[in-house]
């Protein structure tokens, strides 16, 4: 077996965590989308073209309130920003890649993978086999999510109120396991704190504005604390 299919098989098997967490978010996805009237056509659709968990989330809400399209379309914008710097983090490791290839890579790349190969670049030692691994984890989590979206709408169909079962705390689990690692400072602890609480006090805002108006607020307090900190340990060493 060569080095790169073995990477590859690694990046799958690496994901299995994440896709057994993400497994029930599928399913009230495609459950929770068919009993609000979308189209099977349209569900499915979702999930093989945009592939953004949250997002398809937000949209078929919004959708099922006939909220106005350029609502929708800035909403699951806003909501996928943090892809940009998944992106960026990782463009060290995409300068060899063709550009033709990094198109893919980009549409793939979702938080379970950004945290399954973050974590692989900060053990490995080597990486120079980096795109297999990052594939193995995309392709996997993509074709898992359009599995599990599939049967989630098949059961909501069969099975009315499956929306009812709790599942969706699944969704928040996940984001708790893919996150909380990655908290390694107190502005990435305070971008979170900000985040929570910000939910919470905007949680019945109208058409999910105030998900956009804490995704603001938490990237805004992120970054201006996350500036300030490399100045603070220059200080330090200076000092020292």
């Amino acid at each position: 077996m060569s080095s790169s299919i073995q990477s590859f098989l690694t990046g799958s098997r690496d994901t299995i965590p994440l896709v057994i967490a993400a497994a029930p978010f599928g399913l009230v996805y495609g459950a929770l989308a068919i009993n609000q009237g979308l189209s099977e056509v349209l569900v499915m659709a979702m999930s093989l073209f945009v592939f953004a968990g949250a997002s398809q989330f937000v949209a078929i809400t919004l959708l099922a309130s006939a909220t106005a399209f350029p609502v929708i379309l800035a909403t699951v914008f806003i909501v996928n920003l943090r892809h940009m710097l998944y992106a960026a983090s990782l463009m060290p490791q995409l300068a060899k890649v063709a550009t033709w290839l990094r198109i893919p890579m980009a549409f793939w790349l979702t938080d379970e993978t950004f945290a399954v190969v973050s974590n692989r670049i900060a053990q490995a030692e080597n990486n120079d086999k980096f795109t297999s691994y990052y594939l193995g984890s995309a392709i996997f989590m993509y074709s898992s999510w359009i599995f599990f979206s599939w049967l989630g709408m098949v059961l909501g169909q069969e099975i009315p109120d499956i929306t009812s079962w709790g599942l969706d705390v699944a969704k928040v689990v996940a984001f708790v396991t893919i996150v909380a690692p990655l908290l390694k400072n107190y502005a990435d602890w305070a971008c979170a704190l900000t985040a929570g609480v910000s939910a919470v006090l905007t949680y019945h805002w109208p058409h999910q504005t105030g998900l956009l108006f804490s995704s603001f607020i938490a990237i805004t307090v992120g970054v201006a604390l996350g500036y300030k900190q490399p100045k603070v340990d220059k200080e330090v060493t200076r000092n020292v």
